[in-house]
């Protein structure tokens, strides 16, 4: 559900009492050297459980978002709660309840695979270090075993990671991710790098994952496809939400059969209002519209004006001798 605004922007309204696992409020991020925020006073929420996919072209707010959520980007202003705890006051635990899977791999390639497990796990605080996987407690070797079987990494755990494919490598980073239990999975561009095949496999894990834990994801990705199966799809374009709502309201808004199809019509339709002025609408409706890339007065529009443009560069060539 969404809840306009002065500014223009869509928001997700607050759909009820029980807490959830992100909520985002009004969020700013402003860099001293540019002069508009990168972030433009956000605010959506994810509920426990839910497949959240956050998009949106380059230079949109993503990564921003993402690194301030995870703890690794101080805010401008604006209140974050992950979990339950305050992003500000309670630092400490929003860590201990998130994962991550980092677009770009941060494994130590010289370790084994469950080492790298093991030090992360430590690291959590979750366990005294022990110099060896047998000297582990029970629980956490029960743990690891656990999430290798569903992933399928069990018989790689002891071989160092610069002998893993890369596929095998972003297994053993879900494992990490998962060891502490946390309640939010944060996955940046998780398939970044990987093969058609390779891909399809880690999907079918990282959904098992959340059938398995009711585990929360949160998802960016420039593979659109990624995202058909997500509970609410969030389009960020520069720096301010314009749409957030079930993939199925957002095809229908833009007329379109798939996600990557309304997706590509969106950015389609916003280069035509920058270019043209013609009205784009930003919020997700049971409407639908019709079918196809734009409407007729969208098109008719769009071609007056280019005409104009094209007869104001004729008589500026030939006004110029050309």
């Amino acid at each position: 559900m969404l809840l306009s605004t002065t500014s223009g922007q869509a928001h997700a309204r607050p759909t009820g009492a029980s807490q959830a696992a992100i909520e985002v409020i009004d969020l700013v991020k402003r860099y001293k050297s540019n002069k508009e925020p990168s972030v433009k006073g956000i605010s959506f929420e994810v509920q426990p459980g839910e497949f959240f996919a956050f998009l949106g072209p380059n230079g949109a707010g993503k990564t921003t978002t993402i690194s301030i959520l995870t703890t690794t980007l101080t805010k401008t202003s604006g209140t974050v709660r992950i979990a339950g705890y305050d992003l500000d006051s309670q630092a400490q635990q929003v860590r201990e309840n998130v994962g991550i899977i980092f677009q770009h791999p941060s494994l130590d390639l010289k370790l084994t695979a469950e080492e790298n497990i093991r030090f992360h796990a430590c690291l959590y605080g979750m366990y005294v270090y022990r110099p060896s996987f047998k000297l582990m407690p029970r629980e956490y070797r029960e743990r690891v075993e656990e999430l290798a079987g569903i992933v399928g990494l069990f018989d790689a755990l002891f071989k160092p990671v610069g002998k893993l494919s890369g596929g095998m490598q972003r297994k053993l980073e879900i494992i990490r991710s998962l060891i502490h239990t946390p309640a939010v999975l944060f996955l940046d561009e998780p398939t970044s790098g990987l093969d058609a095949v390779a891909r399809r496999n880690l999907w079918d894990y990282i959904n098992q994952v959340r059938c398995d834990f009711k585990t929360t994801v949160f998802l960016t990705t420039h593979y659109i496809d990624e995202a058909e199966g997500a509970s609410t799809v969030c389009l960020i374009d520069k720096g301010k939400i314009a749409m957030c709502c079930p993939p199925e309201h957002m095809k229908r808004q833009m007329g379109a059969a798939t996600l990557e199809d309304a997706y590509v019509e969106y950015l389609q339709r916003e280069e035509a209002h920058e270019q043209f002025g013609v009205n784009q609408a930003t919020e997700c409706t049971d409407v639908a519209t019709p079918a196809g890339s734009l409407t007729e007065a969208d098109r008719h529009q769009i071609a007056l004006l280019a005409v104009k443009q094209l007869e104001s560069e004729t008589l500026a060539l030939l006004e110029g001798g050309f």
